[in-house]
């Protein structure tokens, strides 16, 4: 899990690199690096390892097995998860410092806390409260206290940060609510298809085919050994390995780094400098955190995950951002 978090966190920052790497190196004048092929081609390249990782899973009786509630479910979810959010954060690193979009990403916790006592009316212990309301404020004085008048367009990408922590938030949900029982490894993979194929025809359909000339092309394809192998591959596999075999106090103590890793790996990759606005919020944000993980070990959350389920969903929100 540590090392998947570490992963996870400079995931944004890798993404960046690679978009301007590819803009100092255009093919006939465009990024063949674009956003939007590196998001269709990490998927495929998750796609085509989690199928082979999972492939024992994937039995006519296991299928058939699922109902319609279920399959809508993986269909809304793929959509949301592997689709939209990875969309609108790729939207937000390209028009925001790596560093806002990994604080503002820490609306999703604090929402799918309110969101779960909404709908399976989950007891909420006061530390847990306090916690997410300082997560809160962290957030708001992050974007609140940034100077006027940088280089950086401030409200836009932190508004695509912030549409995307509300997104997977929602499916978290959804996959809670629909899918307990549906096992691992086709709740990842079809997620992962239905993103995949559902992205190339948004896209198409927005801004048409001719958005995906450079889908081909070797440069792309090249980097994506070490985007889709590390970034997206080894990472997943780390997290699902990782979160299956451990206490849930133990996912959240490792999780609720993420924000750490993501903004160190802004500042070694990018050469990001926390700003004094980073400081405060983060500062006000690492407090909430810690009071939620005093509220869960009081609350006596050390078991075990189960290996046959959706590996802690809930965890999964205070991973930020995982390249896909």
């Amino acid at each position: 899990m540590w090392f998947s978090i570490l992963v996870f966190g400079a995931a944004g920052s890798v993404v960046r690199i690679l978009s301007d790497l590819g803009a100092q190196y255009p093919i006939d004048g465009r990024n063949a690096i674009s956003f939007c092929n590196l998001l269709f081609a990490g998927n495929a390249c998750a796609l085509v390892v989690l199928y082979a990782v999972h492939r024992k899973t994937w039995t006519i009786e296991t299928l058939r097995g699922l109902s319609w509630r279920e399959w809508c479910g993986l269909l809304v979810i793929g959509l949301l998860a592997n689709g939209i959010a990875p969309w609108l954060f790729f939207l937000a690193i390209e028009n925001t410092m790596v560093t806002n979009i990994v604080l503002v990403s820490q609306l999703e916790p604090p929402l799918l806390l309110f969101l779960a006592w909404l709908v399976f009316r989950d007891r909420c212990g006061v530390w847990s409260i306090l916690g997410s309301l300082l997560c809160l404020t962290g957030v708001a004085l992050t974007i609140l206290l940034q100077p006027k008048g940088s280089d950086v367009m401030i409200g836009r990408g932190e508004l695509f940060a912030a549409l995307a922590a509300v997104t997977y938030a929602f499916s978290t949900i959804i996959a809670r609510s629909w899918l307990k029982t549906v096992p691992v490894g086709i709740f990842s993979v079809f997620r992962t298809g239905v993103g995949t194929i559902g992205f190339f025809f948004v896209v198409i359909y927005l801004f048409g085919p001719i958005h995906f000339v450079d889908l081909g092309s070797p440069m792309l394809w090249q980097w994506m050994a070490l985007y889709g192998g590390i970034i997206v591959v080894s990472g997943q596999l780390a997290w699902d390995f990782g979160v299956r075999r451990s206490r849930s106090i133990d996912v959240s103590v490792v999780t609720s780094f993420s924000p750490v890793a993501g903004i160190l790996a802004a500042f070694l990759i990018l050469g990001e400098k926390p700003l004094q606005a980073h400081y405060i919020g983060g500062a006000v944000l690492i407090a909430g955190i810690a009071l939620c993980l005093l509220g869960a070990r009081q609350k006596g959350a050390i078991a075990m995950v189960a290996p046959d389920a959706a590996p802690s969903l809930e965890a999964e929100s205070r991973t930020g951002f995982k390249g896909v």
